[in-house]
Protein backbone atom coordinates (compact mmCIF):
# COMPACT_ATOMS: atom_id res chain seq x y z
CA UNK A 1 0.00 0.00 0.00
CA UNK A 2 0.87 3.56 -0.95
CA UNK A 3 2.48 5.60 2.00
CA UNK A 4 0.56 7.94 2.21
CA UNK A 5 1.79 10.06 5.04
CA UNK A 6 5.27 10.32 3.60
CA UNK A 7 3.48 11.54 0.51
CA UNK A 8 1.67 14.25 2.35
CA UNK A 9 5.24 14.91 4.11
CA UNK A 10 7.14 15.16 0.98
CA UNK A 11 4.28 17.17 -0.71
CA UNK A 12 4.41 19.93 1.82
CA UNK A 13 8.45 20.06 1.70
CA UNK A 14 7.89 20.75 -1.70
CA UNK A 15 5.53 23.43 -1.60
CA UNK A 16 7.28 24.79 1.07
CA UNK A 17 10.25 24.82 -0.52
CA UNK A 18 8.76 26.08 -3.89
CA UNK A 19 7.14 29.04 -2.21
CA UNK A 20 10.75 30.38 -1.26
CA UNK A 21 13.21 29.00 -3.32
CA UNK A 22 11.81 32.05 -6.68
CA UNK A 23 12.99 34.78 -5.12
CA UNK A 24 16.20 32.88 -3.13
CA UNK A 25 17.24 31.02 -6.57
CA UNK A 26 16.93 34.01 -8.89
CA UNK A 27 19.53 34.43 -11.53
CA UNK A 28 20.56 30.69 -9.95
CA UNK A 29 20.84 27.84 -12.57
CA UNK A 30 18.99 25.63 -9.95
CA UNK A 31 15.18 26.91 -10.24
CA UNK A 32 12.74 25.92 -8.09
CA UNK A 33 10.50 24.60 -11.14
CA UNK A 34 13.65 21.77 -11.74
CA UNK A 35 14.01 21.02 -7.61
CA UNK A 36 10.12 20.77 -7.52
CA UNK A 37 10.15 18.30 -10.76
CA UNK A 38 13.04 16.34 -8.68
CA UNK A 39 10.80 16.32 -5.51
CA UNK A 40 7.97 14.55 -8.07
CA UNK A 41 10.30 12.18 -8.93
CA UNK A 42 11.12 10.96 -5.79
CA UNK A 43 7.26 10.68 -5.12
CA UNK A 44 6.95 8.64 -7.87
CA UNK A 45 10.16 6.47 -7.18
CA UNK A 46 8.56 5.92 -3.31
CA UNK A 47 5.44 4.78 -4.97
CA UNK A 48 4.85 0.65 -5.40
CA UNK A 49 4.94 -0.72 -8.97
CA UNK A 50 1.85 -1.53 -9.08
CA UNK A 51 0.16 2.03 -7.84
CA UNK A 52 -1.39 4.05 -10.50
CA UNK A 53 -2.12 7.47 -8.45
CA UNK A 54 0.30 8.97 -10.75
CA UNK A 55 -0.55 7.73 -14.30
CA UNK A 56 -1.75 10.65 -15.69
CA UNK A 57 -3.50 8.47 -18.66
CA UNK A 58 -5.17 6.55 -16.53
CA UNK A 59 -6.34 9.36 -14.15
CA UNK A 60 -6.99 11.99 -17.01
CA UNK A 61 -9.87 13.81 -15.85
CA UNK A 62 -8.28 14.63 -12.60
CA UNK A 63 -5.06 15.62 -14.41
CA UNK A 64 -6.95 17.73 -16.48
CA UNK A 65 -8.59 19.67 -13.82
CA UNK A 66 -5.38 20.41 -12.06
CA UNK A 67 -4.07 21.64 -15.00
CA UNK A 68 -7.14 23.20 -16.19
CA UNK A 69 -7.34 25.77 -13.07
CA UNK A 70 -3.46 26.49 -13.34
CA UNK A 71 -3.66 26.93 -16.99
CA UNK A 72 -6.43 29.55 -15.96
CA UNK A 73 -4.87 31.32 -13.49
CA UNK A 74 -1.99 31.80 -15.14
CA UNK A 75 -3.41 33.28 -18.51
CA UNK A 76 -4.21 36.17 -15.98
CA UNK A 77 -1.80 37.01 -14.72
CA UNK A 78 0.00 37.12 -17.56
CA UNK A 79 -2.43 39.17 -19.30
CA UNK A 80 -2.36 41.62 -16.06
CA UNK A 81 1.44 41.80 -16.73
CA UNK A 82 1.50 43.39 -19.60
CA UNK A 83 1.44 46.87 -20.08
CA UNK A 84 1.30 47.80 -23.65
CA UNK A 85 -2.18 48.28 -25.11
CA UNK A 86 -3.08 45.56 -26.96
CA UNK A 87 -2.73 46.36 -31.00
CA UNK A 88 -2.37 45.09 -34.30
CA UNK A 89 1.37 47.36 -34.97
CA UNK A 90 2.00 47.02 -31.40
CA UNK A 91 1.82 43.20 -30.88
CA UNK A 92 3.65 42.53 -34.51
CA UNK A 93 5.86 39.92 -33.17
CA UNK A 94 3.41 38.45 -31.43
CA UNK A 95 1.26 37.73 -34.34
CA UNK A 96 4.23 36.36 -36.25
CA UNK A 97 4.82 34.02 -33.64
CA UNK A 98 1.33 33.07 -33.65
CA UNK A 99 0.20 32.80 -36.86
CA UNK A 100 3.34 31.36 -38.44
CA UNK A 101 5.54 30.23 -35.89
CA UNK A 102 2.82 28.14 -33.83
CA UNK A 103 1.08 26.32 -37.09
CA UNK A 104 4.61 25.39 -38.86
CA UNK A 105 5.31 24.11 -34.96
CA UNK A 106 2.25 22.02 -34.97
CA UNK A 107 2.93 20.65 -38.26
CA UNK A 108 6.62 20.25 -38.10
CA UNK A 109 5.62 18.16 -34.69
CA UNK A 110 2.97 15.92 -36.55
CA UNK A 111 4.98 14.92 -39.20
CA UNK A 112 7.52 14.22 -36.57
CA UNK A 113 5.52 12.24 -34.88
CA UNK A 114 4.16 10.31 -37.38
CA UNK A 115 7.06 9.54 -39.05
CA UNK A 116 9.40 8.56 -35.56
CA UNK A 117 6.32 7.09 -33.26
CA UNK A 118 4.21 5.37 -36.41
CA UNK A 119 1.04 6.75 -35.44
CA UNK A 120 -2.03 7.46 -37.02
CA UNK A 121 -2.38 10.87 -38.54
CA UNK A 122 -5.24 12.23 -36.17
CA UNK A 123 -2.49 11.36 -33.53
CA UNK A 124 0.26 12.86 -34.79
CA UNK A 125 -1.84 16.15 -34.68
CA UNK A 126 -2.67 15.54 -31.62
CA UNK A 127 0.81 15.45 -30.11
CA UNK A 128 1.96 18.59 -32.26
CA UNK A 129 -0.95 20.71 -30.69
CA UNK A 130 -0.43 19.27 -27.53
CA UNK A 131 3.52 20.00 -28.07
CA UNK A 132 2.26 23.79 -29.03
CA UNK A 133 1.43 25.90 -25.91
CA UNK A 134 4.72 27.31 -24.77
CA UNK A 135 4.06 27.69 -20.83
CA UNK A 136 3.22 31.35 -19.02
CA UNK A 137 4.88 30.48 -15.52
CA UNK A 138 7.68 28.23 -16.03
CA UNK A 139 9.00 31.10 -18.60
CA UNK A 140 8.96 33.78 -15.82
CA UNK A 141 12.54 34.71 -15.86
CA UNK A 142 12.28 35.66 -19.59
CA UNK A 143 9.18 37.34 -19.02
CA UNK A 144 7.89 40.62 -18.69
CA UNK A 145 8.10 41.90 -15.04
CA UNK A 146 4.78 43.07 -13.96
CA UNK A 147 2.01 45.63 -14.45
CA UNK A 148 4.49 49.11 -13.72
CA UNK A 149 7.72 47.56 -14.64
CA UNK A 150 8.45 50.21 -17.45
CA UNK A 151 8.22 47.65 -20.12
CA UNK A 152 7.92 50.06 -22.95
CA UNK A 153 7.91 48.78 -27.05
CA UNK A 154 10.99 50.72 -27.80
CA UNK A 155 13.13 49.10 -25.30
CA UNK A 156 14.57 45.61 -27.73
CA UNK A 157 14.73 43.31 -24.77
CA UNK A 158 11.82 44.04 -23.48
CA UNK A 159 10.62 43.76 -26.97
CA UNK A 160 11.97 40.33 -26.61
CA UNK A 161 10.42 39.59 -23.50
CA UNK A 162 7.10 41.04 -23.91
CA UNK A 163 7.14 38.16 -26.79
CA UNK A 164 7.60 35.09 -25.05
CA UNK A 165 5.14 37.01 -22.35
CA UNK A 166 2.31 37.63 -25.10
CA UNK A 167 2.76 34.47 -27.01
CA UNK A 168 2.63 32.45 -23.65
CA UNK A 169 -0.94 34.10 -23.12
CA UNK A 170 -2.15 33.35 -26.51
CA UNK A 171 -0.89 30.14 -27.65
CA UNK A 172 -2.32 28.33 -24.44
CA UNK A 173 -5.57 29.13 -25.75
CA UNK A 174 -4.90 28.72 -29.86
CA UNK A 175 -4.11 25.29 -29.25
CA UNK A 176 -7.71 24.28 -28.97
CA UNK A 177 -8.89 24.40 -32.50
CA UNK A 178 -5.97 22.34 -33.49
CA UNK A 179 -6.98 20.00 -30.66
CA UNK A 180 -10.03 19.31 -32.34
CA UNK A 181 -8.66 19.34 -35.42
CA UNK A 182 -7.10 16.01 -34.41
CA UNK A 183 -10.25 14.89 -32.75
CA UNK A 184 -12.08 15.10 -36.15
CA UNK A 185 -9.95 13.64 -37.56
CA UNK A 186 -9.89 10.82 -35.08
CA UNK A 187 -13.47 10.85 -34.91
CA UNK A 188 -15.04 12.32 -38.61
CA UNK A 189 -12.77 10.52 -41.00
CA UNK A 190 -11.94 12.67 -43.98
CA UNK A 191 -12.02 16.25 -43.86
CA UNK A 192 -14.13 16.87 -46.89
CA UNK A 193 -17.24 16.91 -44.96
CA UNK A 194 -16.47 18.69 -41.81
CA UNK A 195 -12.62 21.16 -42.53
CA UNK A 196 -14.51 24.21 -43.78
CA UNK A 197 -16.59 24.21 -40.55
CA UNK A 198 -13.77 23.58 -38.50
CA UNK A 199 -12.04 26.47 -40.32
CA UNK A 200 -15.77 28.94 -39.66
CA UNK A 201 -16.31 27.54 -36.36
CA UNK A 202 -13.57 26.23 -34.01
CA UNK A 203 -10.60 28.77 -35.35
CA UNK A 204 -12.53 31.36 -36.73
CA UNK A 205 -15.85 31.51 -34.70
CA UNK A 206 -15.06 30.46 -30.88
CA UNK A 207 -11.82 32.13 -31.24
CA UNK A 208 -13.35 35.76 -31.99
CA UNK A 209 -15.95 34.76 -29.58
CA UNK A 210 -13.85 33.72 -26.52
CA UNK A 211 -11.74 37.08 -27.41
CA UNK A 212 -14.53 39.27 -27.53
CA UNK A 213 -16.35 37.89 -24.48
CA UNK A 214 -13.38 38.10 -22.26
CA UNK A 215 -12.45 42.34 -23.42
CA UNK A 216 -16.17 42.96 -22.79
CA UNK A 217 -15.87 41.10 -19.01
CA UNK A 218 -12.88 42.36 -18.09
CA UNK A 219 -13.73 46.15 -19.30
CA UNK A 220 -16.72 46.14 -17.61
CA UNK A 221 -15.83 44.87 -14.56
CA UNK A 222 -12.73 47.12 -14.07
CA UNK A 223 -15.12 50.13 -14.72
CA UNK A 224 -17.30 49.43 -12.59
CA UNK A 225 -14.69 48.70 -9.62
CA UNK A 226 -12.34 51.39 -10.55
CA UNK A 227 -14.62 54.07 -11.10
CA UNK A 228 -17.64 53.48 -8.62
CA UNK A 229 -17.19 55.11 -5.46
CA UNK A 230 -18.73 53.68 -1.78
CA UNK A 231 -18.81 55.87 0.86
CA UNK A 232 -15.54 58.12 -0.62
CA UNK A 233 -13.75 54.64 -1.70
CA UNK A 234 -13.77 52.86 -4.86
CA UNK A 235 -15.20 49.88 -4.96
CA UNK A 236 -12.06 47.89 -5.81
CA UNK A 237 -10.71 48.61 -2.58
CA UNK A 238 -13.36 46.24 -1.16
CA UNK A 239 -12.63 43.59 -3.76
CA UNK A 240 -9.30 43.44 -3.78
CA UNK A 241 -7.52 40.66 -4.34
CA UNK A 242 -10.96 38.29 -4.40
CA UNK A 243 -11.88 40.94 -7.59
CA UNK A 244 -9.09 39.30 -9.37
CA UNK A 245 -9.95 35.58 -9.06
CA UNK A 246 -13.68 36.52 -9.73
CA UNK A 247 -13.25 38.05 -12.85
CA UNK A 248 -11.28 35.22 -14.30
CA UNK A 249 -13.41 32.47 -13.30
CA UNK A 250 -16.36 34.87 -14.31
CA UNK A 251 -14.69 35.25 -18.11
CA UNK A 252 -13.68 31.50 -18.56
CA UNK A 253 -17.34 30.37 -17.51
CA UNK A 254 -19.53 33.11 -19.59
CA UNK A 255 -16.75 32.14 -22.03
CA UNK A 256 -16.90 28.68 -22.44
CA UNK A 257 -20.67 28.94 -21.90
CA UNK A 258 -21.51 31.56 -24.87
CA UNK A 259 -19.24 29.56 -27.33
CA UNK A 260 -15.83 30.61 -27.03
CA UNK A 261 -12.64 29.68 -25.96
CA UNK A 262 -12.34 30.16 -22.46
CA UNK A 263 -8.69 29.98 -22.18
CA UNK A 264 -8.99 33.69 -24.30
CA UNK A 265 -11.41 34.91 -22.43
CA UNK A 266 -9.56 34.45 -19.60
CA UNK A 267 -6.26 36.01 -21.25
CA UNK A 268 -8.54 38.87 -22.65
CA UNK A 269 -10.06 39.74 -19.48
CA UNK A 270 -7.10 40.59 -18.05
CA UNK A 271 -6.57 42.52 -20.96
CA UNK A 272 -9.67 44.88 -20.98
CA UNK A 273 -9.32 45.20 -17.11
CA UNK A 274 -6.02 46.77 -17.89
CA UNK A 275 -7.66 48.76 -20.76
CA UNK A 276 -10.37 50.12 -18.07
CA UNK A 277 -7.78 51.20 -16.27
CA UNK A 278 -3.94 51.22 -16.85
CA UNK A 279 -2.12 53.42 -14.09
CA UNK A 280 -3.60 51.74 -10.99
CA UNK A 281 -1.43 50.37 -8.67
CA UNK A 282 -3.65 48.07 -7.80
CA UNK A 283 -2.64 45.92 -10.86
CA UNK A 284 0.71 45.32 -9.58
CA UNK A 285 -1.59 43.56 -6.34
CA UNK A 286 -3.82 42.03 -8.06
CA UNK A 287 -1.05 40.46 -10.24
CA UNK A 288 1.37 39.26 -7.42
CA UNK A 289 -1.58 37.41 -5.97
CA UNK A 290 -2.27 36.02 -8.59
CA UNK A 291 1.45 34.83 -9.74
CA UNK A 292 1.58 33.85 -5.98
CA UNK A 293 -1.37 30.95 -6.58
CA UNK A 294 -0.23 30.26 -9.88
CA UNK A 295 2.93 29.05 -8.40
CA UNK A 296 1.84 27.24 -5.90
CA UNK A 297 -0.91 25.47 -8.26
CA UNK A 298 1.81 25.00 -10.66
CA UNK A 299 4.27 23.41 -8.05
CA UNK A 300 1.42 20.71 -7.33
CA UNK A 301 0.92 20.16 -11.28
CA UNK A 302 4.81 19.74 -11.46
CA UNK A 303 4.69 17.55 -8.69
CA UNK A 304 2.42 15.21 -10.58
CA UNK A 305 3.89 15.43 -13.66
CA UNK A 306 7.52 14.10 -12.25
CA UNK A 307 5.94 11.54 -10.16
CA UNK A 308 4.12 10.26 -13.43
CA UNK A 309 7.39 10.45 -15.41
CA UNK A 310 9.64 8.43 -13.06
CA UNK A 311 7.04 5.84 -12.18
CA UNK A 312 5.32 5.53 -15.31
CA UNK A 313 6.57 7.21 -18.70
CA UNK A 314 10.39 5.95 -18.06
CA UNK A 315 9.60 2.38 -18.39
CA UNK A 316 7.75 3.03 -21.71
CA UNK A 317 10.59 5.17 -23.05
CA UNK A 318 11.63 4.06 -26.42
CA UNK A 319 14.35 5.97 -28.94
CA UNK A 320 11.90 7.25 -30.72
CA UNK A 321 10.59 9.43 -27.73
CA UNK A 322 13.75 11.00 -27.52
CA UNK A 323 13.67 11.67 -31.02
CA UNK A 324 10.55 13.74 -30.73
CA UNK A 325 11.89 15.37 -27.75
CA UNK A 326 14.91 16.29 -29.41
CA UNK A 327 13.17 17.47 -32.16
CA UNK A 328 10.78 19.97 -30.81
CA UNK A 329 13.21 21.39 -28.41
CA UNK A 330 16.03 21.59 -30.25
CA UNK A 331 14.82 22.17 -34.33
CA UNK A 332 11.45 22.52 -34.32
CA UNK A 333 10.53 25.55 -31.87
CA UNK A 334 13.83 27.61 -32.49
CA UNK A 335 13.31 27.32 -36.21
CA UNK A 336 9.84 27.47 -36.72
CA UNK A 337 9.79 30.58 -34.81
CA UNK A 338 12.95 32.10 -36.55
CA UNK A 339 11.36 31.67 -39.76
CA UNK A 340 8.26 33.89 -38.56
CA UNK A 341 10.38 36.54 -37.20
CA UNK A 342 12.23 37.13 -40.12
CA UNK A 343 11.57 40.97 -41.17
CA UNK A 344 10.41 41.79 -37.79
CA UNK A 345 12.10 45.08 -37.55
CA UNK A 346 10.99 45.27 -33.52
CA UNK A 347 14.07 42.39 -33.67
CA UNK A 348 17.96 42.14 -33.96
CA UNK A 349 19.11 38.46 -34.42
CA UNK A 350 20.41 38.62 -30.84
CA UNK A 351 16.82 38.78 -29.37
CA UNK A 352 15.07 36.40 -32.73
CA UNK A 353 17.46 34.42 -31.10
CA UNK A 354 16.81 34.73 -27.93
CA UNK A 355 12.93 34.12 -28.23
CA UNK A 356 13.02 31.32 -30.80
CA UNK A 357 15.31 29.43 -28.11
CA UNK A 358 12.70 29.86 -24.94
CA UNK A 359 9.63 27.57 -26.17
CA UNK A 360 9.06 26.91 -22.66
CA UNK A 361 6.71 23.17 -22.48
CA UNK A 362 4.60 22.86 -19.25
CA UNK A 363 1.43 22.58 -17.89
CA UNK A 364 -0.78 23.28 -21.41
CA UNK A 365 0.63 20.24 -22.60
CA UNK A 366 -0.73 18.23 -19.62
CA UNK A 367 -3.84 19.89 -19.71
CA UNK A 368 -4.44 19.36 -24.02
CA UNK A 369 -3.00 16.25 -23.68
CA UNK A 370 -5.41 14.99 -21.28
CA UNK A 371 -8.20 17.04 -22.60
CA UNK A 372 -8.18 14.28 -25.37
CA UNK A 373 -8.48 11.54 -23.92
CA UNK A 374 -12.34 11.88 -23.68
CA UNK A 375 -12.16 11.02 -27.27
CA UNK A 376 -8.89 9.13 -28.14
CA UNK A 377 -8.33 5.79 -26.56
CA UNK A 378 -5.96 5.03 -23.59
CA UNK A 379 -3.26 3.61 -25.54
CA UNK A 380 -2.94 6.25 -27.78
CA UNK A 381 -2.04 8.61 -24.41
CA UNK A 382 -0.13 5.98 -23.49
CA UNK A 383 2.16 6.30 -26.87
CA UNK A 384 2.17 9.72 -26.32
CA UNK A 385 2.74 10.49 -22.69
CA UNK A 386 6.24 9.29 -22.67
CA UNK A 387 7.63 11.90 -25.22
CA UNK A 388 5.40 14.52 -23.96
CA UNK A 389 6.01 14.18 -20.51
CA UNK A 390 10.29 13.74 -21.53
CA UNK A 391 9.67 17.68 -23.46
CA UNK A 392 7.84 18.34 -20.68
CA UNK A 393 10.84 18.08 -17.92
CA UNK A 394 13.67 18.46 -19.90
CA UNK A 395 12.08 21.78 -20.66
CA UNK A 396 12.11 22.50 -17.39
CA UNK A 397 15.76 21.49 -16.61
CA UNK A 398 17.47 22.90 -19.87
CA UNK A 399 15.06 26.08 -20.30
CA UNK A 400 14.94 26.95 -16.34
CA UNK A 401 19.02 25.95 -16.00
CA UNK A 402 19.61 28.51 -19.12
CA UNK A 403 17.46 31.60 -18.74
CA UNK A 404 19.67 33.49 -16.07
CA UNK A 405 22.57 33.38 -18.29
CA UNK A 406 20.86 33.92 -21.63
CA UNK A 407 19.38 37.00 -20.39
CA UNK A 408 22.29 38.18 -18.93
CA UNK A 409 23.96 37.65 -22.14
CA UNK A 410 20.93 39.77 -23.97
CA UNK A 411 22.25 42.13 -22.01
CA UNK A 412 25.88 42.50 -22.72
CA UNK A 413 24.66 42.10 -26.24
CA UNK A 414 22.26 45.22 -26.00
CA UNK A 415 24.32 47.09 -23.78
CA UNK A 416 27.32 46.89 -26.99
CA UNK A 417 24.81 47.83 -29.14
CA UNK A 418 24.05 51.21 -27.50
CA UNK A 419 27.81 51.87 -27.07
CA UNK A 420 28.27 51.38 -30.50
Amino acid sequence: MTNTDLIYAVVGAALLLGSLLPRLLRERILSAPIIVVGVGMLIGWLMPNESQLVDVIEHAELAERMAEITVIVALFGVGLALDRPLSFRGWTTTWRLLAIGMPLSIAGVALLGWWVLGVTPAVAVLLGAVLAPTDPVLASDVQVAGPGTGESADDEHDEARFALTSEAGLNDAFAFPFVYLAIYLATKGGPGDWLWGWLAWDLVGKTVIGAVAGWVIGRLIATVLYRHRVGGYQLIGYAEPAAAVATLLFAYGVGELVGGWGFLAVFFAALGARSAEREDERHAHFHEFIEYTEHLLTLLVLLVIGASFISDAVFRLEWSHAVVAAGVLFVIRPLTAWIALIGDGRLRSPERLFVSAFGVRGVGSLFYLCYAMGYFSKEDGWSLWPAVSLVIVASIVLHGAASSPAVSWLDRHRGRGQAT
